[in-house]
């Protein structure tokens, strides 16, 4: 009986070691660098659009920075300017490369540098990304008709707005163009970006991509699939309508399929778009891991991989 029960805690241990490993601590080997979606921030007067999360990651041992980058424009545009960023990152820690996690339009921002500067990148990891477009996106350019004083009116309020939040977390000098960031987002924007940058994409919507792309880096996505997770939270109910417009499973702004990259580690959690980052305010389901724990989780993995 000793035997068996030494056999099988022998292999509870290998399954469990293969995904997160035995130890606590997230000190991977490389930095991490956070990239927020659209009009997000770094942080804004203490807080976070990562609420709570590279604070959890610090205490545990990782080294963790949030990137500045557009609220909103283009992918390339973004991409570029988290290029800039992670040189820097690089240069002040001596690394040779860094770990990104993505939120949203993070996610496609993030695999622009790791597919044009694959030296710099050791993992991408996709949250709730637009990685096949979102239906949003699609019914909010389709709705405004070109080159129309509708177009213009909205233009300039979302711009303001990306200009606003720029400028209260400490980088008004960003460039915002929301019309091309929306027309970056939708599925005929995101395909056209997939083919110019393939890596870690899986070759059918709704599939897997490889773990351990062509350029060498790691790739990783999760999401979220239930837009109403906290009757006490506001963003549940505008995100539970706008779920009404998708015909599959999403989490308020993106399908689960949408999100897929590289490995998926799962793309069914009961949380929403906001939740995936600990918003609003930390009210997230009581019924779910909490999205911090998953980022611990995460940041574990990516060290056992030597990550």
């Amino acid at each position: 009986m000793k035997k068996w029960m030494k056999v099988i805690s022998v292999l509870l241990l290998c399954f469990t070691g293969a995904s997160y490993g035995n130890n606590n601590t997230t000190d991977t080997q490389y930095p991490i660098v956070m990239v927020h979606g659209l009009f997000g921030f770094d942080d804004i007067w203490g807080l976070d659009y990562f609420y709570g999360i590279p604070q959890a990651l610090k205490e545990k041992g990782a080294d963790v920075y949030i990137a500045s980058v557009s609220p909103s424009n283009t992918t390339e545009v973004r991409g570029e300017q988290l290029r800039t960023y992670i040189q820097g990152v690089i240069a002040l820690t001596g690394s040779e490369k860094v770990n990104i996690i993505g939120h949203s339009h993070g996610g496609p921002t993030a695999r622009y540098v790791a597919s044009v500067s694959p030296e710099l990148v050791a993992s991408v990891t996709s949250v709730g990304g637009v990685n096949w477009g979102s239906t949003f996106a699609d019914v909010a350019r389709g709705a405004v008709p070109y080159d129309s004083s509708l177009e213009w009116v909205i233009e300039q309020a979302f711009d303001s707005l990306a200009k606003v939040i720029a400028g209260l977390s400490g980088a008004g000098d960003l460039p915002a163009d929301s019309l091309a960031m929306v027309d970056s987002l939708t599925t005929e924007g995101s395909i056209a970006f997939n083919r110019q940058y393939p890596e870690g994409m899986p070759t059918r919507y709704c599939g897997e991509g490889e773990m351990l792309a062509s350029n060498g880096v790691h790739y990783f996505s999760w999401s979220g699939a239930d837009p109403m997770t906290h009757v006490l939270d506001a963003g549940d109910y505008a995100l539970s309508l706008i779920s009404l417009l998708f015909n599959e499973k999403n989490d308020g702004l993106v399908s689960s399929c949408s999100s897929h990259l590289g490995k998926v580690i799962q793309d069914d959690y009961k949380m929403n778009h906001l939740d995936e980052i600990n918003q609003v305010f930390g009210l997230v389901s009581w019924w779910e891991t909490n999205p911090v724990n998953i980022y611990l989780q995460h940041a574990k993995y990516l060290k056992n991989l030597g990550l």
